[in-house]
């Protein structure tokens, strides 16, 4: 199982938040570039970047730090957030050298967009499924929509979408444990791989998700936990079987 170490980027610098809330950041870094490398040096298989100021404007904020490290770690599949609303915006990412770009909010709002980036850019397209109470949010996670979990991703499976990021909001950032069952839950019902996040508090988090990787659990984001020094990522990847 794979563990991506999670870079949210806020004004050029890396932070984490409390349950998305913009106005609860704790800024961990000025430079995306050296954080990535600590994330590489330390044997990062993949990276998992949000641009947070995109998620809230709804067009990329923070393209020149994410191109900064796709440049610089050319090697390194990295899987982009936040923002995300066209394909112009796609087609500049993976041009930049990024493996993989999310959709969330406009997957939500215009499933049919989700349907039309596969056709154009094939085996590059993930679905972020953020919910709270098997319900999806959109903007930021300011809002809960009236679409179920597990329905929705149904949906894009058939579109063509290489994976799900799936993250329980009540839990992220607030180091309490992922919601195991719920992940399980979404990754027994598609074929597609999903990636667990939000909450990862502990090694015994990593195993719990870890004994569920039959039902399609490919891998686990881990933030704050990381960089809190709850555990290092030698560690993390140990637990995970790497």
């Amino acid at each position: 199982m794979l563990v991506i170490p999670a870079i949210d980027l806020k004004e050029g610098k890396c932070v984490r938040l409390r349950q998305g809330n913009m106005d609860e950041s704790t800024v961990f870094g000025e430079d995306p570039v050296e954080m990535a490398k600590r994330w590489v040096d330390a044997g990062a298989e993949r990276l998992h970047i949000v641009d947070l100021d995109g998620a809230f404007a709804g067009r990329p904020r923070n393209a020149e730090a994410v191109h900064a490290i796709a440049r610089t770690f050319p090697d390194l599949p990295i899987q982009i957030g936040g923002g995300v609303r066209d394909d112009d915006t796609v087609q500049a990412y993976l041009d930049a050298g990024v493996e993989y770009v999310i959709i969330g909010t406009r997957a939500v709002s215009a499933p049919h967009f989700v349907n039309d980036l596969c056709l154009e850019f094939p085996g590059r397209i993930i679905v972020g499924l953020d919910a709270r109470d098997g319900k999806l949010a959109v903007d930021g996670w300011s809002k809960l929509s009236h679409h179920d979990v597990i329905d929705l991703a149904q949906h894009f499976e058939a579109d063509g979408v290489v994976a799900f990021v799936y993250t329980d909001i009540s839990r992220d950032g607030m180091m309490e444990g992922p919601n195991v069952e719920a992940t399980a839950r979404l990754a027994s019902n598609v074929r597609v791989p999903v990636i667990a996040s939000g909450g990862v508090s502990s090694l015994d988090d990593i195993k719990r998700l870890r004994e569920r990787e039959e039902d399609g659990i490919e891998g686990v984001i881990v933030g704050r936990a990381l960089y809190e020094g709850a555990f290092t990522l030698e560690q993390a990847r140990a637990a995970a079987g790497n």
